[in-house]
Parts: structure tokens; sequence; C-alpha cells
């Protein structure tokens, strides 16, 4: 299939990488956001308490996520994303199964680590393997392409909870988890190019340079202050992200805005994501992706302070651009920068640990924000104490002098 492709096969992959991503949404914060309210109120649970089962089983299910990245890099990523989806689909049907605050621990601990965590991190590593200096092009295609599914499916997934509940609605997401996602990962997922005597990026030919990259073990990546600005600014924008899309509706409704008009949020939110991945893509081949970084920070901070603002239509679209355009950058930087600086021959662990540091933030971020909620009674002193963090590393990170290959990016 690779010899008989018309294209470079790297677009092939990138596309069926795309599908991989689209099909993690129902273990994504805006896929479980639209059923955290019918939940609260069937088990009849605080939204502290689901709060605290969420963050339980997002933590847990990132722990794994290190050893799934080594085990993509020993087999590849066309076998593991095979095994992936198909336990991802049975977790989703499960999910529907949920009763009580164990269940959710449990369910919550497998939709959301072989969701967002292990069918997301293969699908980025299939990506990566396949483009070195078009990586961050071919990266912001992967999230235009995501981002518009996150516009688009979150409402169709709200119409399906309407119509036979959140119960059926999972199960009926694992069908098509399994319907769609074991056949095209297993049929177009390939190796590194190199297998089938191609070069990253469709060069082919014997007058392009071939790639030459320094390839970090994990244990040489994680001693870097590289990683770890990455990985820190990843768990930022992520716990804090997550916080507010998952307590999205409780914190319109605080507002004194309607949940119809609330879920129009996700619209704008998704186009400008999509807008801003691919953007952000562009700009990372061409511009130090520290930069970038400090801007997705800072629009973090002003989403977090922002949000206790937002009471019409009006500023609930400046807020869903401010928030697109913060998560568009962050998820462009997170699945690019690890290969960035480190190669492609590691990069299965070393971007299993940056994922299972990003997970744990998804899992942090949404308890704090409930816990200061019951504390002070409202969500802006907790949401402006929160905006402090990655207003302080956008300001730094445009100082650190991170080393790439021998030079300053």
């Amino acid at each position: 299939m690779v010899a008989a492709s018309p294209i470079h096969y790297g677009w092939v992959v990138l596309a069926a990488a795309t599908v991989g991503l689209t099909m993690t949404i129902p273990g994504q914060t805006i896929g479980v956001s639209v059923v955290l309210d019918p939940i609260i109120d069937e088990l009849g649970l605080g939204r502290s308490v689901v709060s605290a089962t969420y963050t339980a089983g997002t933590l847990a299910g990132s722990l794994w996520l290190a050893a799934v990245g080594r085990r993509i890099d020993r087999y590849g990523p066309r076998r593991s994303v095979a095994v992936v989806a198909t336990a991802f689909a049975l977790a989703c049907a499960a999910f529907g199964l949920v009763g009580g605050v164990v269940g959710l621990v449990v369910g919550f601990t497998l939709i959301r680590g072989l969701g967002q965590g292990a069918l997301g991190l293969v699908s980025v590593h299939a990506i990566n393997i396949w483009f070195v200096r078009r990586r961050g092009l071919a990266m912001g295609l992967a999230g235009f392409g995501f981002a518009i599914a996150t516009a688009l499916v979150p409402p169709r997934f709200q119409q399906l909870v309407d119509a036979i509940g959140w119960r059926w609605s999972y199960v009926v997401a694992g069908a098509v988890v399994a319907a769609v996602m074991i056949p095209v990962g297993w049929a177009f997922f390939r190796d590194r190019p190199e297998v089938y005597g191609l070069q990253p990026d469709g060069a082919t030919r014997s007058t392009v340079e071939p790639v030459v990259e320094v390839d970090y073990e994990l244990a040489q990546a994680r001693r870097t202050l590289t990683f770890w600005l990455y990985a820190t600014g990843g768990f930022l924008t992520a716990a804090l992200g997550t916080a507010l899309v998952f307590h999205h509706f409780s914190i319109m409704a605080a507002n004194g805005l309607e949940r119809d008009v609330a879920a129009s949020l996700f619209v704008p939110f998704g186009f400008v994501l999509a807008g801003s991945g691919l953007v952000t893509g562009y700009l990372i081949d061409r511009v130090p992706p520290r930069f970038l970084l400090s801007a997705a920070l800072a629009l973090m901070a002003g989403a977090l302070v922002g949000a206790p603002g937002v009471d019409d239509p009006r500023t609930l679209l400046a807020y869903g651009v401010v928030l697109g355009t913060m998560q568009g950058m962050s998820q462009a930087l997170q699945t690019t920068v690890y290969a960035h600086y480190f190669g492609r021959l590691h990069i299965g662990a070393i971007k299993g640990l940056s994922t299972t540091i990003l997970v744990a933030g998804t899992s942090v971020g949404p308890l704090l924000v409930a816990l200061g909620f019951d504390a002070a009674g409202g969500y802006r002193p907790v949401l402006v104490a929160a905006a402090v963090a990655p207003a302080v590393l956008a300001v730094v990170a445009p100082f650190l002098p991170l080393v790439r290959d021998g030079r300053v990016r």
C-alpha cells in the first residue's frame, strides 16, 4: 500500500491519525462535560464528589501511558492502534454500566486512559514519525481536523444524550469507535518511512539532504530544562483548560446564562481552536516554540480571569475565542515539540511521559476548581488565583535558552 500510494504516504497516515484523534472525543473532557450533569442528577452525587472521581480516574489512567509509549516504540503504531482502539471501544460501552463512586472511578480510568491517553498518543506518534521538517504543518492540519470535530460532535452527542440517555449514548460511542478506528488504524497506520525506503516529509529525491536528527533516550530527555518547561506548560494549560470546560455549564449558570446559550460556546470554540492549531503548527517550523508557549500561557491566564464575567452572548463569544485560541496553540505545541527537540527514535517513550504529566493535569484541575468553588461560594476567587501560575510562566518562558542540535531555539 505504501509503494502504491500516489502521494507521499505520510499524508495518508496524517488523515488516518486525524480520524484517530476524533475518536478520542468520548474520553476527552469536552465529551465527558456533556454527561456530567446527567450523571450528578441520576446518581445523586455532589459536584465535588464526581469531580474527585474524575480526578482519581484520570490520574490512574495516566499512569500507564509511559509504558504504552514504550510499547508503541517497540511494536509500531499499526499493531498498537488495533489493540488500543479495541480496548477503548469496550471501555466506552462499559462506562454505560457504572453506578456509584467506585464505578465512576473505574469508568473514568478506562475512558480517560484509553481515549485521551493511549489512542491520542498512538495517533500523534504515527504523525511524528512520518514528518520532520513539515511536522508543524502536519500537526496543525491534524489539529484543524480534530478541532472541527470538537465543534460538531458535542452538540450531536448532547442530542443523543437527550434522546436515549447518557448510558446508552456511551454504548453507541463505543460502537462507533470500534466500527471506525479499528479498520482505519489497521489499514493505514504504518511504521517509520525509512522502513519502506522513504524519507520523512516526502523527500525521496537524491538532491534532498537526508534528515539528520539527534535522538534522545527518555532518561536523557527528562534531564533537560527543555522537557520540563514544555511539560510544565502542558500541565498548566491542560489542568486549567480542562477545569474551565469540565465546569463550563456550572460557571455559565452562576453567571446567569441558560444551558442552551452556554452550549453555543462550543461552535466558535471549535472553529477558533481549528484555526489556531493550524497557524501554530505553521509557526512551529519557523518560530522558537518557547515564544508560542508563552503566548498560550498568557491566553490561559486571560481566559481564567475573564470566565466569571461572561454574562451575555457577546462576552461568551469573546471568551470562546480566547479559550479556543489557547487550546489550539497548546495542543499543537504538545503534539510537536518533543519530537522537535528530541528526535523520533524514542519519541513514544518521551511522549508517553509527557502525556502522563498532561493527563495528570486534566485530573487535578477540575477538582481544585470544584473545591475552590465550595470554599469560596463562587468561581471568581479560585479562577483568578489559578491564573497566577500560567501568567508567571508566560513571562519567564521567552528568556530560557533551550538548546537543540547545538543551537538555541
